[in-house]
């Protein structure tokens, strides 16, 4: 029986989808949800899995063109008469299969190859035997992490976007068009600067309290939670308190009314290969650090994934972004609109600085907080910020909510 393949209901406020990249080509055998193709729109990338087992009879629509929902992608035509796979493969072993149906999802690769586990430990509960990351999570959650008897898998490179081929030296240019998630950066950061009337208060924090506590606590939290503890996590909840003194920070503005937030759902700033992305960590006053640390290892793993949804970047009261990871000592992060501030973190910089009248070297980091002045008054932006100071230079305030 044929099978239409067709463009799925896109998210609300999205007209239309870029058809980024078949994974599959005519004649090819495919089984019930093997991802097809990859639309993008200009907020997440959609995967288009097939409904049943068979094979792509025709493809109807190329790669870079624009759909719209409903429309045909591809004929599939059900069932394993119809998709003869080649003779190689009716004569691989049964035991390839067997080995197939083991194979982790990069999300649950990564978790693995951090922690080293031995997967044939661990109780798979996802369609035929295969590991999820819930799996993972749990036997780690459980204590019950065992190391791996190999050696440990080299370190993972950290993803880049695939390099421009440009010869040099022949003054040739290259032509590339932009991305949805490009074109969207671009007019979104355009609206943030025309919109706003956005300024930028800075100051410098000690980070030798938050490394001492972390360097003194970090195997342990990583025993218990399963997750390493980083900086990211006391930043989301020093920004939560600052935000609780400084109402109006966590606010935004809707036409002529001012709409003040009663809930802490804030925006990490995540690297993707398709460039930056703004998930969001709802009801970030209510989890602990380790909840925080695991919600944005999470985003962080989807988002080289391609996987996060139009959910988890929707909404969000105010944003944190650390420019530090890429070397940065000190920029000017925009405000990502509605939202009326945003706090970025740089690099930690041993530097000399006066203590009780003597000069010492401590890890120093710029803050910047940009917020947008219509609503936001200077003694706020500044007491917001040295707030968050207060509570990196002393962490015991994040315990003690003082």
């Amino acid at each position: 029986m044929s099978i239409e393949i067709k463009v799925p209901v896109l998210p609300e406020s999205v007209a239309d989808a870029l058809l980024a990249v078949w994974h599959v080509k005519e004649g090819d055998f495919v089984n019930e949800g093997d991802n097809l193709v990859d639309l993008e729109t200009d907020k997440v990338m959609l995967e288009v899995p097939a409904t049943v087992s068979g094979t792509i009879q025709s493809i109807k629509i190329p790669e870079g063109t624009n759909v719209t929902a409903g429309e045909i992608l591809a004929i599939l035509v059900e069932g394993a008469a119809a998709a003869a796979p080649p003779a190689a493969k009716e004569e691989a072993p049964a035991a390839a299969a067997a080995d197939d149906a083991h194979k982790l999802s990069p999300a649950v690769k990564v978790l693995v190859e951090e922690n080293k586990l031995d997967v044939s430990v661990i109780p798979a509960t996802g369609k035929d035997g295969r590991h999820t990351k819930e799996d993972i999570l749990k036997f780690l959650e459980n204590g019950k992490s065992a190391p791996k008897t190999a050696a440990p898998a080299a370190p993972k490179a950290a993803p880049t976007a695939a390099p421009l081929n440009i010869p040099m030296g022949n003054r040739t240019e290259q032509r590339v068009p932009m991305t949805r998630l490009r074109a969207t950066i671009a007019d979104r950061l355009l609206e943030a600067k025309n919109s706003t009337a956005m300024l930028t208060t800075f100051n410098e924090v000690n980070m030798a309290n938050v490394i001492e506590l972390r360097k003194k606590h970090k195997d342990e939290f990583e025993k218990r939670h399963g997750i390493k503890l980083g900086f990211m996590s006391f930043f989301v909840k020093a920004a939560v308190e600052a935000l609780k003194k400084y109402p109006a920070v966590n606010a935004s503005i809707d036409g002529n009314d001012m709409i003040y937030h009663g809930y802490f759902d804030i925006g990490v700033a995540v690297s993707s290969p398709r460039g930056l992305v703004v998930p969001v960590i709802r009801d970030a006053d209510q989890k602990s650090l380790a909840e925080i640390e695991k919600t944005i290892m999470d985003f962080a793993i989807r988002a080289k994934e391609g996987k996060l949804g139009l959910e988890d970047m929707t909404g969000g009261t105010f944003t944190v972004t650390n420019g530090g990871v890429f070397g940065s000592m000190m920029s000017t992060p925009i405000i990502n609109p509605p939202q009326s501030g945003i706090l970025g973190m740089h690099k930690t910089y041993d530097r000399p600085i006066a203590e009780n009248g003597q000069v010492v070297i401590a890890p120093m980091m710029y803050l910047a907080h940009s917020y947008d002045h219509r609503i936001i008054d200077g003694k706020e932006a500044v007491g917001f910020l040295v707030a968050i100071k207060d509570a990196i230079e002393d962490p015991t305030r994040l315990l003690l909510d003082i």
